[in-house]
Parts: C-alpha cells; structure tokens; sequence
C-alpha cells in the first residue's frame, strides 16, 4: 500500500507528467498548422503574383522564388521582376529553389513549376534563386538544374543567382560557384548578384521596397549587358 503522502506525490507527478504531454502535443500541432498555414500563404501569394503582369512588349517570364513573388512588400505586384523591359509575368513561389526539397511545402521547385509557367509562351525565361538552396546537398542542385533545363529546352533561358543576403551570406559562394559551373556546361548566361549591396528588411533576408528597385534595375542592365555580347541561348 502507498503512503498517503507518497500517493499524493505519485498523483502529482502524473499530473506533470500528463500536463507535459499535453503541452507538447499541443506545440507539435501548433507548429504543424503554423506550416500548413505558411505554405499556404505562399501558394496564395504565388497566385496572386502571377496574376500580376507588368509592361509591353516581349513577353518575359520570370521562374522564382520570394523575391520574384515580392515576399514582404505591402504590394506583390512592386517586386524586382517589375523591373525588367517588356511584358514580364512572373511564376514565384516563397521557399523555392532549384533543388526539390529547398522547399518544404511539396512539390514547388522550379524544375516542378516550369511547365505550367510556359503556358504563358515566353520569348525570354530569367530563372532567379538560389537561397534557398543554401542547405541543399551539391547533388540536389545538380539535379534540379538538370530537370529544369530539360523544361526549358527551345527556350532562351538567363540564369539570376542569389545576392549575398546576410542570413545566407556563408552558403551564397558555394550555391553562385554550383549555378556557374551548370550555366557553362549548358551554355547559359549566368547573371551574378553576390556583389551587390543591397536594402533588407530584418530578417536580413527579404528585400525592401528599395532594395526590390535597386535589385530589378541591376538585373535588368545585367541581363542586357550579358546577352548583348552572349544572346540567350535556346536550351538544348
């Protein structure tokens, strides 16, 4: 038989015990719908973006990631990609990258996305990102490059890497270096942005109002500057 004062320790207990696990339970599904929640949003902003064409002329699409979808501004349709000459439509997805698992909201790479993007019948397809590959294996951009210029083949196709966002400034040389080598195999323009010195906002991650300005003018001189003297290649 237990004590009474040993019973009452052991029901307290129990209740620590059960109040723990409830509390953990509770913080798994907290965090579960937090992520079901966010990608949510991000498809929701995704689509909202794409809806938003800008300019006339020859028709550009844009394959990206937050930053082509404008992730943090009050208003989506101001992001960089606003930037560039023509008509521009823009296929982004926050979180994305070149690799499959970049993302953790299913299948939403650019590799996934680019066929459904081309119904928009491009004259000229900027691939932005990068990022978001920062934690990605070497064999996992490989792929995802390989997959993505596989959906491109016949288009005239101009690679954007990734600007040195303090978050991700380690990963960025490594990423920029894998995206390089891929662009010269396959005879890309590669546009780099690593030396840029951008506006972030405090995740020091996303950009701002200023910083999605000062990144859409330089990518649009870059690019012209880059197939002026190598035109954008269609992809074998």
């Amino acid at each position: 038989m237990l004590h009474r004062g040993n019973l009452r320790r052991v029901v307290g207990a129990s209740a620590v015990v059960l109040l723990l696990a409830a509390f953990m339970a509770f913080y798994v599904a907290d965090r579960a719908g937090a992520g079901a929640t966010r990608c949510q949003q991000h498809r929701l902003d995704a689509r909202e973006r794409t809806a938003l064409v800008t300019g006339e002329g020859p028709r550009t699409l844009v394959i990206g990631d937050s930053w082509s979808v404008g992730l943090g501004q009050a208003d989506l349709g101001l992001s960089w990609a606003r930037r560039l000459p023509g008509e521009v439509h823009v296929a982004g997805f926050s979180g994305s990258g070149f690799s499959a698992h970049a993302s953790g909201c299913g299948r939403v790479s650019f590799h996934d996305r680019a066929p459904t993007a081309l119904g928009t019948r491009p004259q000229l397809v900027v691939v932005e990102g990068g990022l978001n590959d920062y934690d990605q294996s070497a064999a996992a951009i490989d792929r995802g490059f390989r997959g993505l210029m596989a959906d491109l083949a016949a288009q005239h196709v101009v690679v954007v890497g990734p600007a040195d966002a303090p978050a991700r400034t380690r990963a960025v040389p490594r990423v920029e270096g894998l995206l390089e080598a891929l662009c010269r195999e396959y005879g890309v323009p590669y546009v780099s942005t690593s030396d840029l010195d951008l506006a972030y906002l405090e995740d020091d991650l996303h950009l701002t109002d200023a910083g999605h300005r000062e990144f859409g003018d330089a990518v649009a001189e870059r690019i012209a500057a880059v197939t002026a003297t190598r035109p954008a290649v269609l992809v074998r």
